[in-house]
């Protein structure tokens, strides 16, 4: 996409041309500018896709001037301006050139649950749902479970692939091990030698690793059928995550649970948890009330 926009060899591009490739990329895709997202109200492509998009441009331009033998001595995709003058004289990190807006994950609510384990059609298929809804996992780290990295008398599961190659041992409810217990018992099919819990059950890649594609499959057909207006994968992961911080799990745990690596990360569900702004609200007002009337009664003493 890049060098169709910028027609020239690596060694020639230069940071203008990458600030070009940026304005092509916000230009209006149809309709003269006149149909925009109701998101953010943009006509071009989203700040998230820009971004990936330069985030891959740039990793390709560190990885020439590594080589040292392409012609590329610096890396043309800067970095942008920060907004306030630093207060020391030590180097600083510059801000992201491209901002995208922090918005909340979608979560489904029990009801929509309850009606996905309605119509979630094998053993398999409930026990990898029961992964995301009640132990946060997400989707690459329920397909590359090993049988080894269940743990089922700790009730907890070993996490190996996490991501960013990250590991953690986590606990899930007894209703996720009970499932996977009556799939490996009476739907894995017999003589299959993978070692990851969940293979495809039928075809001719019966007894193969499922892949992503396929539990994407599985979710959209369940989504549909259940007559849910959007469910993803990650979606289970942020309902299980979000009930776990309204149930009163501390922010610390959570984050544990999650894999984050930065507690920024997880403060998100705290938004999330319906109950717990409005309970801060309610403490906050009801404090400040007390110490009025405390001044009051002061008063008219």
């Amino acid at each position: 996409m890049f060098f169709t926009i910028v027609a020239k060899p690596p060694a020639e591009v230069k940071t203008a041309d990458v600030l070009a490739f940026i304005t092509t990329q916000r230009a209006p895709r149809r309709g003269g500018g006149k149909v925009v997202r109701l998101a953010d109200g943009q006509a071009g492509l989203s700040a998230r896709t820009i971004k990936r998009r330069l985030s891959s441009v740039s990793g390709l331009f560190s990885y020439l001037v590594a080589r040292s033998d392409v012609g590329v001595a610096a890396n043309p995709v800067p970095r942008g301006l920060t907004t306030r003058r630093p207060q020391s004289t030590t180097r600083t990190r510059g801000a992201p050139l491209i901002r995208t807006p922090t918005t909340l994950p979608r979560i489904i609510t029990p009801a929509d649950v309850d009606a996905l384990f309605a119509v979630l059609r094998t053993l398999r298929d409930r026990a990898m749902v029961e992964a995301m809804v009640l132990g946060g996992l997400r989707r690459c780290e329920v397909l590359a479970l090993r049988l080894e990295d269940l743990k089922t008398a700790e009730r907890r599961v070993f996490i190996v692939e996490g991501k960013g190659g990250h590991q953690r041992l986590v606990p899930v409810s007894e209703r996720f091990f009970v499932s996977v217990a009556a799939y490996l018992h009476r739907e894995r099919p017999a003589g299959c030698d993978s070692d990851r819990v969940f293979v495809v059950l039928k075809g001719p890649n019966r007894g193969q690793p499922l892949s992503a594609a396929g539990l994407d499959e599985i979710i959209g057909g369940a989504r549909r059928r259940a007559g849910l207006e959007h469910l993803t994968c990650h979606e289970l992961r942020h309902t299980c995550l979000t009930r776990l911080r309204e149930a009163g799990m501390a922010l610390e745990a959570v984050q544990a649970q999650a894999g984050h690596r930065r507690i920024e990360s997880t403060r998100i569900y705290l938004h999330l948890a319906n109950d717990w702004l409005a309970g801060e609200y309610d403490r906050a007002t009801a404090a400040i009330d007390a110490h009025a009337r405390a001044l009051l009664n002061t008063a008219d003493a």
